[in-house]
């Protein structure tokens, strides 16, 4: 079945503290060739009836994101493989 998947980032310009903590231990781990480290989140949204990107979209810039402070791309997935994609 088709799956409508959000994913939210913080803004580049914006301090991602997770990353850097991820980033940070890196090496303690023999991981020496990572220059940086980026954390979002995946959100899944299963609709009762066929697949609705624009929904989707108007969902995750009311509820999903901070629009101020994140961006979000939302794409049609079906059997893991991307069917459409909208920013």
């Amino acid at each position: 079945m088709p799956r409508v998947v959000v994913d939210v980032m913080l803004k580049p310009e914006i301090l991602d503290p997770q990353g850097q903590a991820v980033a940070n231990a890196l090496p303690r781990l023999g991981v020496n060739d990572v220059a940086s480290v980026r954390i979002g989140r995946r959100i899944e949204i299963e609709f009762t009836g066929e697949p609705d990107l624009n929904r989707a979209q108007e969902i995750a810039d009311k509820l999903l994101a901070n629009p101020v402070i994140e961006d979000f791309t939302v794409r049609l997935v079906e059997d893991d493989e991307i069917v459409d994609a909208r920013r």
